[in-house]
């Protein structure tokens, strides 16, 4: 197994920038949407600054569930603010690039976000990686965190007509 090259997107009905300030507080520990698969904490930096580092929790089985945990760190390469976040994964359980993509859509009322993920096994997940399908699990834990980044967002919304 050489690595990932997956690509998850889903419509967000709220504007980029509203998405935008979700995925970076995320990434600075808000633990609002993401969990309970994966959990983050800025560990330098800001995350949405060239530079910055945040340590990624994978919990396989759910925050507090036991389950493997796979940890690793992620160095922002590039920020495009409001659009486009890509980070190099420098440590742990992964190497490679990840992209956090945010398209307007609908006159800027929704957003279609997308991670493309571009990460490679190291360590023990390399092992790991030939009896479990993670990519599959990646899928549907970022899949997963989208839907509930779209109710985090709309909640306040419900019961209105738009």
């Amino acid at each position: 197994m050489n690595g990932y090259d997956i690509i998850d997107e889903a419509v967000v009905d709220a504007p980029a920038d509203v998405v935008w300030d979700a995925l970076v507080a995320e990434f600075r520990g808000a633990a609002r949407w993401w969990v309970p698969a994966n959990t983050f904490a800025a560990l330098s930096g800001a995350p949405d600054v060239v530079g910055g580092e945040v340590g990624v929790t994978v919990h396989t089985k759910g925050v507090d569930k036991g389950g493997l945990k796979l940890r690793f760190t992620a160095r922002t390469v590039s920020v495009v603010p409001g659009r486009r976040l890509t980070v190099e994964y420098v440590d742990g359980a992964f190497r490679g690039p990840s992209d956090f993509i945010l398209e307007p859509l609908d006159d800027g009322h929704r957003t279609r976000v997308s991670m493309h993920f571009r990460g490679r096994p190291h360590g023990r997940l390399r092992l790991l990686a030939k009896v479990a399908d993670i990519g599959a699990e990646h899928s549907k834990a970022t899949l997963a965190a989208f839907g509930s980044l779209n109710t985090l967002l709309t909640e306040p919304l419900a019961g209105r007509s738009r």
